[in-house]
C-alpha cells in the first residue's frame, strides 16, 4: 500500500466535483442520449457538460457510444465502475430528501 494513501481523497478526485454525481445519478437507470441526460443536469453549462462526462469517461465511470447518423446521436451508459457508485448516490439523494423535508 502506498504510504499515505487516502481513499477518500481518491473517490473525491473521482466524483467529488458538482456535476459528475449528479450526472452519474441520472444514469443509474440505464442508457441516456446526451440532450436527455444534459436536460436532466439543470443549469448546467455545454461546456462543463461536456468537460464533465469526458472527465468521467476518462476515469472510466461511464461509457459514450457514438452513432454514425446525421444528426448525431451520442449515448451515455454507466460502466461496472461507475455502476459499483449506486449505492453512495442512492444514499446521498436519500440524505438530501431527507434534508428538505426538515
Amino acid at each position: 500500500m502506498i504510504k499515505d494513501f487516502c481513499p477518500l481523497n481518491l473517490t473525491m478526485n473521482l466524483i467529488g466535483t458538482k456535476w459528475k454525481p449528479l450526472v452519474l445519478f441520472h444514469l443509474l437507470d440505464g442508457c441516456v442520449r446526451s440532450g436527455i441526460l444534459k436536460k436532466k443536469v439543470p443549469d448546467i453549462s455545454n461546456k462543463m457538460f461536456t468537460q464533465t462526462v469526458r472527465e468521467l469517461e476518462k476515469d472510466g465511470l461511464i461509457s459514450r457510444k457514438v452513432f454514425p447518423v446525421v444528426p448525431p446521436k451520442v449515448e451515455y451508459e454507466l460502466t461496472d465502475r461507475g455502476r459499483s457508485l449506486e449505492q453512495i448516490l442512492r444514499s446521498l439523494d436519500a440524505w438530501g430528501k431527507e434534508m428538505s423535508s426538515d
